[in-house]
Formats: C-alpha cells, sequence, structure tokens
C-alpha cells in the first residue's frame, strides 16, 4: 500500500510536462484496450457468420432460394452474405436485361469486387490507430524520461553535496514516464499485429469465396444461355 501511495506521490509531484506525458500515455492505453476488446468481437462475428453462410451455401440449393433466404434474414448479416447478395443481384439484374453471359458474369464480379473492398476498410478501421500507439508511444515515454533526467541533474547542480534524495524524485518520475510508454506500446503493437492477421485470413477467405461463386455463375450464365438457344431452336 506504501508503494502504491508513493508511485501516486511520484506522478502528483512529477513536472507539469511530465505529468502531461503520463496523461497522454494512459489515454492511449485506454483507448488501444477498447479498440482491441472491440476488435476482437468485430473479428469473432464476421469468422463466425462467414462459418454460418458457407454451410449454408455449399449445402446445395438453388442461387435464388439461398438469395431469398439471405435476402430476408437479419440475424446473420455478415461479409461473405454481403458480397453474395451484391454478385446475385446484378447477375440477376444483368440477366434480366438480357445481358450475355460474359457481361453478366463481369458485372456480378464487379458488384463483389466493390463489396469486398468495402468489407476490408469495415475489418481494418482503426487498426492504424494502435499501429501508431504501439510505434510512438515508447518515444512519448523517453521524453518523459529524458525531461526527468533533466529535472535531476538540476536539482543536483543546485546542490552543494550530491545525495540520493536530490536526483530520486526526477529519477522516479522519468522511470513511471518510460513504464507507461511500454504499457502502452505493448498491448496495442500485439493487438495490432494479432487482428491484422486475423483480417488478412479473412478477407482471403471471402477472395476466396468469390472466386468460387464466379465459377458457379458462369456455368450458370452459359447454361442458361445454351438452354435458350436450343429453345428456339
Amino acid at each position: 500500500m506504501q508503494g502504491e501511495m508513493s508511485i501516486l506521490q511520484l506522478v502528483l509531484d512529477a513536472s507539469l510536462l511530465v505529468q502531461a506525458v503520463m496523461l497522454i500515455l494512459v489515454l492511449a492505453s485506454v483507448a488501444s484496450w477498447a479498440l482491441i476488446f472491440r476488435k476482437h468481437a468485430v473479428v469473432k462475428d464476421a469468422s463466425r457468420s462467414s462459418e454460418d453462410f458457407e454451410d449454408r451455401f455449399w449445402s446445395g440449393g438453388n442461387l435464388a432460394e439461398i438469395y431469398a433466404r439471405v435476402g430476408s434474414s437479419d440475424d446473420a448479416d455478415g461479409g461473405m452474405e454481403r458480397i453474395f447478395r451484391a454478385g446475385f443481384r446484378e447477375f440477376s439484374r444483368m440477366r434480366k436485361q438480357g445481358a450475355s453471359p460474359e457481361a453478366q458474369v463481369e458485372a456480378s464480379q464487379r458488384a463483389m469486387r466493390i463489396s469486398l473492398s468495402r468489407e476490408e476498410d469495415d475489418l481494418e478501421a482503426h487498426l492504424p490507430f494502435l499501429a501508431t500507439v504501439g510505434s510512438t508511444s515508447p518515444y512519448i515515454g523517453l521524453f518523459g524520461t529524458v525531461w526527468g533526467i533533466m529535472n535531476s541533474f538540476r536539482a543536483l547542480g543546485g546542490q552543494q553535496q550530491a545525495t540520493l534524495a536530490a536526483v530520486a524524485p526526477g529519477i522516479a518520475e522519468a522511470l513511471i514516464a518510460t513504464a507507461l510508454g511500454l504499457f502502452a506500446a505493448i498491448p496495442a503493437v500485439i493487438g495490432y499485429n494479432r487482428y491484422a492477421s486475423s483480417v488478412e485470413r479473412l478477407c482471403g477467405r471471402y477472395e476466396t469465396f468469390m472466386e468460387e461463386f464466379i465459377s458457379i455463375l458462369q456455368r450458370h450464365a452459359h447454361t442458361q444461355a445454351a438452354q435458350q438457344q436450343q429453345d428456339k431452336r
């Protein structure tokens, strides 16, 4: 308890600039942890919704029926579902307009690319903040460290005899600033690396599904075109 009170007292007795540095680092750490927990929930929900949709999609069934079920479902509206919706909606629209099979597939692919880009932007949102906190916090803490050591030397310069009591407060506030810088930086770096990797895997999963879905649409479009030609004969 005395140790905790002494640290608190050192913070309160620190110079105004070092206190400002400590406050910035504490706020950065709190914001980083909040973002880490938020990003964990987002990535987890996106992964779960993708797995659920893939199970429904590859279980078989007519594409129009799958689109109708997905379009009317408000429970699980994940990124893969939105990509599927965008692609099949554009495919159906071009088919109704009597476009060629190639035009139908190209329009669908274009719509899915746009949807995929939006999903990537949403998943990567705020990740640069974690990278910024992780890279700059040690230097902000180092600035407070240097300032605390400068205060120690100034206090030492005004003394006739060098004593530990004269330099201890400045050294202590310098070490606290260093510790806070590391406390803010380490979780931010770990969180950024983890979720950047998770987002990359999710986006790769979306792209794989998109390519497979495009292949299905190509077969579907050419089969339908061949059937129409046969009916005309």
